[in-house]
């Protein structure tokens, strides 16, 4: 193996979750595909085509040439246009059009991986354009792997993989953007902290301290008397995180306890995918 040891996990995650959408999909009646899932506006075709599409501009290959439609009311910004290129283009592909595909796709990622012999601080172009390292674009491919299989469980009633590979990724993740949703997103006190304790198949507890200056860190010390706190279910957790879920539609899944506009403001700004 030439892959080096940090990017192993992720090309482990990546592939178990791949693995897992493509049995998924192998077996599905042409009208499951056009089931809702968790994502706004995205059908279970729509959700498949958006992970080819990605991992096709790992592959390198060319975006898409393509005019999107105008009435896509859940497409509002330039990102969302971006991601919604690769989808679109393939809307009225049939099942074998779209599990043919995706084999193919996983068939030359994984040849890729395996050849794969730059280092993880080598710069390549990410989603948008944008320069990124070549470790983090196989964390966030592991990561958007992961939830969108979790997407298509949902919308296939096919639970499972709560505890796999990509949901320790998507775990990391998630806690890095933590401190921003609480110091800059809820504009917690300063000089306080906020405790999340998550059970479940994946289970952790971390507490965001916010200094005089209003900055937030990450911490696995527990605190005495925080200004608030939060108990929840991995699901719950990572579904909120994600955006797929409200605080509202969650209910009784969130303990909380602490100052109640606080809790109410984390809450409302918990997302911290696009």
């Amino acid at each position: 193996m030439s892959l080096h040891p940090t990017l192993q996990p992720y090309a482990d995650a990546w592939n178990h979750s791949i693995d897992a959408i493509s049995e998924l999909v192998n077996s599905l009646a042409e009208a499951e595909w056009n089931r809702r899932t968790p994502c706004p506006g995205w059908s279970v075709r729509d959700v498949v085509s958006h992970v080819i599409g990605l991992d096709c501009e790992m592959l390198g290959d060319p975006r898409p040439i393509h005019t999107l439609p105008r009435d896509l009311f859940h497409v509002t910004n330039e990102a969302q246009r971006y991601m919604e290129m690769q989808v679109d283009v393939r809307r009225h592909h049939t099942a074998p059009e779209m599990t043919s595909e995706l084999e193919y796709t996983v068939i030359r990622r994984n040849r890729q991986i395996r050849n794969e012999s730059r280092q993880p601080d080598t710069v390549v172009r990410g989603p948008m354009g944008k320069e990124i390292t070549l470790e983090l674009a196989m964390m966030m491919r592991a990561f958007d792997v992961w939830v969108h299989e979790q997407d298509l469980r949902t919308a296939l009633g096919r639970p499972g993989n709560l505890d796999s590979p990509g949901a320790l990724v998507a775990r990391d993740l998630l806690l890095a953007g933590l401190p921003k949703v609480v110091a800059k997103e809820a504009q917690a006190p300063r000089s306080s902290a906020i405790v999340f304790d998550v059970h479940g198949p994946v289970e952790f507890l971390r507490t965001i301290r916010v200094d005089i200056q209003g900055r937030g860190t990450l911490e696995t010390a527990p605190a005495l008397g925080p200004a608030a706190s939060f108990s929840l279910d991995w699901e719950t957790y990572f579904r909120l995180a994600c955006g797929r879920i409200s605080a509202e539609r969650a209910g009784d899944s969130i303990k909380t306890e602490g100052d109640p506009e606080l809790t109410a403001a984390i809450l409302r700004n918990f997302a911290v995918t696009p």
